[in-house]
């Protein structure tokens, strides 16, 4: 609670219009908090650094709840740094979550060599996405900041404004990255790429993940919208629940869904799909077959990210043949012949 003066008269300001629940913070705290060890341990491992933005943005949720539970054994003298801690990091997680978010999909789509599917440049794809995130961030941070020092009425306004346009330039961004991605869907799905028929990560299962984290975020946002339109007197601060279910709620979701469906798994079967490229295009083969589908002897291993490890055929005289090589990746059945074009090969289908 704070007291502004206002002339002669004095007015006092509540921070909460409720008594925050320790307990369910405290789960909230847990919740995050277990997440963020999950995305920083999958974060070293695999080197996703597109991924910090995600983490920060856990840290920043559980830090944010930790200053709910402050405020709430503080209960009725609430102080000001808590109720600016929550208020902020809560407020501002989810433009964290939603950069790295944005860099999955120019991934994906370079993955399965799907530019031409693209209604926006791919080099521009994440750029675009991005630079709206960060406006929406710096904007949500200034209205944030202005509430947090509000002492009049108009102060508080402005403040409301100010955060207002932030998350509006939020939806705005989410809901063109949604359709951004519907249209990719629709086009690959209606003429599918050579390579993705050939890549063995699951990013149909991807697609539908980015889909169901854009829109709870976009409800979220939509929900933070009403919030602060309908200002202090909204009914939506009369209740903690509404900001436990349609903030923290649908926010841990999006955190656990991309702990299971971690774009690392993508990162992997990229990385692969460029590895078996070099592969073919250099004429070398991991396995090769003779006259009749018999097995003629496999070459040494191809050690981890080096192809010279072949070159020792050429120094005998041996000369893969590619006519009688086995595609990586592309089937047990089907024979490469001097005719075949690596870049737009496609695989028998059973």
């Amino acid at each position: 609670m704070s007291d502004t003066n206002t002339g002669s008269e004095t007015q006092k300001f509540e921070f909460f219009k409720y008594d925050p629940s320790l307990a369910a913070n405290a789960v909230f705290v847990a919740l995050f908090g277990i997440i963020a060890v999950g995305h920083t341990f999958l974060l070293v491992r695999n080197r996703t650094w597109y991924f910090i933005p995600f983490v920060l943005g856990c840290l920043f949720e559980a830090v944010g709840y930790i200053g709910r539970i402050i405020a709430a054994g503080e209960t009725p003298n609430w102080t000001l740094t808590p109720y600016i801690i929550q208020s902020l990091l809560i407020l501002l997680g989810p433009a964290l979550y939603a950069a790295s978010i944005y860099m999955i999909l120019g991934r994906l789509i370079r993955m399965l060599e799907a530019e031409a599917y693209s209604v926006i440049r791919v080099n521009w794809l994440t750029k675009i996405f991005v630079l709206g995130d960060v406006l929406s961030f710096l904007a949500q941070g200034a209205g944030g900041g202005i509430l947090a020092k509000a002492s009049t009425a108009k102060d508080q306004d402005m403040g409301n404004n100010v955060v207002l346009a932030g998350l509006g330039i939020q939806v705005v961004f989410f809901g063109l990255f949604i359709i951004t991605t519907i249209l990719f869907h629709v086009r690959i799905a209606a003429k599918p790429t050579p390579k993705s028929y050939s890549v063995t990560v699951p990013w149909r299962q991807f697609l539908w993940a980015l889909y169901v984290t854009s829109s709870l975020i976009m409800i979220r946002s939509l929900f933070r919208m009403v919030e602060y339109a309908l200002g202090w007197d909204s009914v939506l601060l009369e209740k903690e629940v509404y900001l436990l279910v349609l903030d923290g709620m649908l926010m841990v979701i999006v955190s656990a869904a991309f702990l299971w469906y971690h774009p690392s798994r993508i990162l992997v079967g990229y990385k692969q799909v460029g590895i078996r490229s070099a592969v073919d295009l250099e004429g070398y083969t991991m396995t090769s077959y003779g006259d009749g589908g018999q097995t003629s002897p496999s070459p040494s291993p191809l050690p981890s990210g080096n192809l010279k490890a072949y070159d020792s055929h050429h120094s005998r005289g041996e000369e893969p043949g590619r006519g009688n090589s086995l595609m990586l990746g592309q089937g047990k059945h089907h024979r490469q012949t001097p005719s075949d074009d690596v870049s737009s090969y496609t695989p028998l289908r059973r």
